[in-house]
């Protein structure tokens, strides 16, 4: 989903589509889109990077991907379980299979991979991004809590985190507020939920409990910026 904010230098723009880990983010010159599913493929006409964190319906649809890549030739980088099922849609040249511990990077973007706690996917990762001018991204996927989120966060110190708090199995607020506590971002951001009350619950919580910690409490389909 398009992104109608316009970062400058140091800033950037982004969007929760939809019910899961799908987030569009935009930085001065490149449009990232994570785990586009249940959604148009229409609505990513601009999309220079793809990435996708595991193989679950709610975060592949290949369909979605392939129709995405045709009108953008964009970048996709998947885990490896995906980056199999994707072989057939998307060319060599333009799919790259990324694994735990790797980096890669486009035009000045640095895409880290790192673990992801989601026991029922084969092969789950997290990314870590790094824009071109140095504002850092976690998108945690569905993962729940796990000890090295602790060292990612005094490594890398995230502006925004992503956290998930329903839905995936395990999760909660309570589990997203866990991450938030581990990583400590400048902005904690739950997602991944139908229900409001949920993403209502994990702010209150992080509020109480890390002060020192913001929660942007966000709505599915609107656009924000950072800072």
């Amino acid at each position: 989903m398009s992104v109608e904010i316009e970062p400058k230098g140091g800033e950037v723009a982004f969007k929760w589509f939809n019910n899961y880990a799908g987030v569009t983010i935009r930085t001065p010159s490149k449009i990232i889109v994570i785990d586009p599913a249940d959604i148009h493929p229409r609505e990513f006409p601009n999309a220079n990077i793809l990435l996708i964190t595991h193989e679950h319906y709610d975060h592949l649809d290949q369909a979605v991907v392939r129709e995405i890549y045709k009108q953008t030739n964009c970048k996709v980088y998947a885990d490896p379980t995906s980056a199999r099922r994707l072989r057939s849609v998307i060319a060599p040249e333009n799919l790259e299979e990324v694994n735990v511990g790797e980096e890669v990077e486009v035009e000045g973007i640095k895409i880290k991979i790192e673990k992801c706690n989601h026991p029922p996917a084969a092969t789950p990762v997290t990314f870590l991004i790094t824009t071109e001018d140095g504002v850092k991204i976690y998108h945690t996927a569905d993962s729940l809590p796990f000890p090295e989120m602790e060292q990612i966060g005094q490594e890398y110190k995230p502006d925004l985190v992503f956290c998930t708090v329903g839905i995936a199995p395990g999760c909660s607020p309570e589990t997203g507020v866990e991450i938030a506590k581990l990583i400590k971002p400048k902005v904690a951001v739950p997602y991944h939920t139908a229900s409001r009350r949920d993403l209502e619950k994990f702010c209150e919580i992080v509020s109480n409990r890390i002060p020192e910690v913001k929660c942007l409490l966000v709505e599915k389909g609107k656009a924000y910026k950072y800072p």
